[in-house]
């Protein structure tokens, strides 16, 4: 106990000091070592016993990622570090690297201001590698490298020193290739990975040692000792000479920057406010005795304490009883207790200034990703971005009737935990359904809610989530109002693809100035009086007011966007959610008095025009597809390319590595159900494979009729396809 206290007394200390915080995450690809890294730099820091680290994945602190032996949620940890006679608090969030809990990733990037980017020695870069780092970069969080498990290139591989060091060059250039390609001005601007500078590091998170350029000029072990000691199996010596965590931490001190030098580049690229404001300034010096700007980036349930919000404080500091404003929200939320995590215990200390990540209760009006300040009315933060998509979908039943009611707010709790998690009831059935990023995803949450939050559930087998789109142009459609004394004409055509990227990318939203978003649509191809007209954006759909000087038309706007958003949550043909739509309101004729033109009119009228409009312009629906990287040994391949291939896969590209071949491909999701059985029983066990969701293409024309058929019946609508008519017949 008395440690204990001594920990966070040595922690609050230090959180008052900018210079001395560093706010860092560790990712990587599954099973390329990252929690066995995080638990040996804790057993460093005097956190846990240093017989367990590695094998207690103390930041594994739920059951269900000890047993499937991969990190779901991300979880934080404060400790600290000497370096050079001086302590450092170290904020550490280990992050999940499943591609299905990628969001995880997304959002623990909006809290930190560095990233140690762990990859496996063998393996190499693998595709959530490249995520990962393409999300780090966005989100502005510099990196530095560590080469986990060299051991085994020495052990297993049977390299020679010569051969190790070239094959660890080799990965540090493609590194770095990829740091070129998704940000050259970062790129030039120093954030490559450079070994010779001392932000790349090697080792064996296993084993506990580590080494990198700096720490060889200090200790004088050289690369052919290390070789040596790999040889002689004698790790033990080498991880007393050059442990772990010295060599890891001492290059985040060194080489990721302080929430100050941090903030003054970070904060103008998630927050678009007006830079002239105190409280922009405040951010950029993350200065604590101003107005608090906290951004929530976790939420998490504690069984005594309620919810627990996790995040980033950017200005100001926190303080119990605190009086705060949740954007979106209309009353104030009172912030009950302030604490830091070390691990999954949470210690309540009395104040956090900025600069630092903290997690606090009583904000219960609170998502993530919302932003929470002192200062009413303050512009939000931009919204996280997820990389990817829900794709796959349950209907989620409570098992007994007496747990409706339960479940109804478990759900609600579960979709406020994981925004990444899609949650509808469909009405006709009243099912509750679950969309999620992929199988493993929808287990491990339907898994929960029976463990956790204690409610029985049956679950449907699994089901893909499509999107409607639209092949061509059509226009102007009429919309009549049921009263017939309001009419709406819209045109409706595809969205450019290059504003469809800027929307996924977050560059553009309905909160940022004006001006800024008509300069970038204009940039990316739209012409000057549509970038004008942009009324809303949903979802990756748009809606444009192309009309001049209606009377009456700006005070029914919002019923007829709410018409528009209707649609884009349901399409016509099979009511799934629409993408990349373009829809224009080119005239409009309204009844002079409000009575007759209120939300029973108006709704109707702008929904129908849209969805005869679609159905004119071809609606068709896109599949979510799959990237799938197989590595399985040159004997088995035979069986592993037939799988793909009688999935309707593609394979982009094959490479041998040794005696063991890697296949590229790519699959439509609908295809993939059950791939984890048969690519096992394809190769006798043998293949290792993973998928990165790589986003929707066209379904082919000769299945479009029966999969709508399909989709139809399942959600009890006729089984006739729609046409044009049926929504102008009025």
């Amino acid at each position: 106990m008395g440690r204990r206290k001594k920990m966070v007394e040595r922690v609050t200390a230090l959180m008052i000091t900018p210079e001395k915080i560093r706010n860092i995450g560790i990712v990587a690809h599954i099973d390329h070592g990252k929690t066995t890294l995080s638990d040996n730099l804790l057993a460093g820091a005097g956190m846990i016993s240093k017989e367990l680290a590695g094998r207690q994945l103390f930041m594994d602190s739920d059951e269900e990622e000890q047993s499937r032996g991969i990190t779901i949620d991300a979880s934080n940890v404060s400790m600290v570090h000497e370096y050079e006679g001086q302590e450092y608090l170290i904020n550490l969030i280990d992050t999940p690297g499943h591609v299905d809990f990628g969001g995880d990733v997304t959002r623990a990037m909006r809290a930190v201001d560095g990233a140690v980017v762990v990859i496996d020695a063998v393996e190499g870069t693998m595709p959530q590698t490249e995520t990962v780092l393409r999300q780090a970069l966005r989100e502005h969080v510099k990196p530095v490298l560590f080469i986990n498990k060299v051991d085994r290139l020495i052990n297993e591989l049977q390299v020679d020193s010569q051969e190790m060091q070239v094959r660890l060059g080799k990965l540090i250039d493609h590194v770095n290739k990829l740091i070129r390609g998704m940000n050259e001005e970062r790129y030039k601007a120093g954030w490559k990975v450079d070994a010779a500078a001392g932000t790349v590091a090697f080792g064996s998170a296993l084993y506990n040692w580590a080494i990198s350029v700096p720490m060889m000029k200090k200790t004088g072990i050289s690369f052919n000792d290390v070789y040596d000691y790999c040889k002689k199996d004698d790790m033990k010596t080498l991880a007393e000479k050059c442990p772990l965590h010295e060599v890891i931490n001492d290059m985040v001190v060194r080489f990721l920057p302080n929430p100050l030098q941090a903030q003054m580049g970070r904060v103008a690229s998630i927050w678009h406010g007006d830079k002239e404001l105190p409280i922009a300034k405040a951010m950029m010096n993350a200065d604590s005795s101003a107005d608090l700007a906290f951004m929530v980036t976790d939420i998490s349930m504690d069984p005594h304490a309620g919810e627990v919000a996790t995040g980033r404080i950017f200005s100001g500091s926190l303080t119990r009883g605190m009086e705060v404003y949740v954007s979106g929200a209309a009353k104030k939320n009172r912030i009950q207790q302030v604490g830091i995590f070390m691990g999954p215990e949470r210690l309540e200390v009395e104040k956090i200034p900025a600069g630092n990540i903290a997690a606090v209760t009583g904000l219960k009006d609170a998502i993530v990703g919302s932003t929470v300040t002192t200062l009413e009315n303050m512009t939000p933060f931009e919204s996280i971005k997820h990389g990817s998509e829900p794709v796959v979908t349950v209907a989620v039943e409570a098992k007994h009737m007496k747990d409706l009611p339960k479940l109804v707010e478990v759900l609600r709790q579960v979709a406020k935990e994981d925004p990444t998690l899609r949650i509808t009831l469909d009405e006709e059935t009243g099912e509750h359904l679950l969309a999620g990023m992929g199988e493993l995803h929808l287990e491990v949450i339907a898994h929960r809610i029976e463990r956790d939050k204690g409610v029985e559930i049956t679950t449907t087998p699994p089901i893909v989530v499509y999107r409607e789109t639209i092949n061509g142009n059509a226009g102007p459609v009429e919309g009549k109002s049921p009263n017939r004394h309001n009419r709406f004409y819209v045109e409706i055509e595809p969205l450019e693809p290059e504003v469809i990227e800027l929307i996924r990318n977050g560059d553009i939203s309905m909160n940022m100035p004006e001006l800024e978003r008509r300069e970038k649509l204009i940039a990316a191809g739209m012409n000057k009086d549509q970038a004008k007209g942009i009324a809303d954006i949903y979802e990756s759909n748009v809606y444009i007011d192309m009309t001049k000087g209606i009377q009456y038309l700006n005070e029914t706007m919002e019923l007829i966007l709410e018409g528009f958003q209707e649609v884009m949550k349901a399409g016509p043909l099979s009511r799934e959610p629409c993408m990349g739509i373009k829809v224009k309101l080119v005239d409009a004729k309204l009844h002079e008095d409000a009575v007759h033109r209120g939300p029973a009119q108006v709704i109707p009228a702008s929904r129908q025009a849209i969805q005869a409009a679609m159905l004119m312009a071809g609606d068709t629906l896109l599949e979510p597809y799959q990237k799938v990287f197989i590595q399985v040994p040159q004997d088995q391949m035979g069986g592993a390319t037939k799988e793909i291939q009688g999935r309707r896969g593609i394979i982009m590209d094959m490479r041998t590595e040794g005696d063991t071949t890697v296949i590229e491909s790519r699959a439509p999701v609908a295809a993939l159900f059950g791939f984890a059985g048969d690519i096992r029983s394809a190769t006798e066990g043998r293949a290792m494979w993973s998928t990165e969701f790589a986003g929707f293409e066209t379904l082919p024309t000769s299945l479009l009729g029966e999969v709508v058929g399909t989709i139809r019946q399942r959600k009890g609508l006729k089984k006739e396809i729609p046409q044009a008519s049926d929504y102008l017949s009025m």
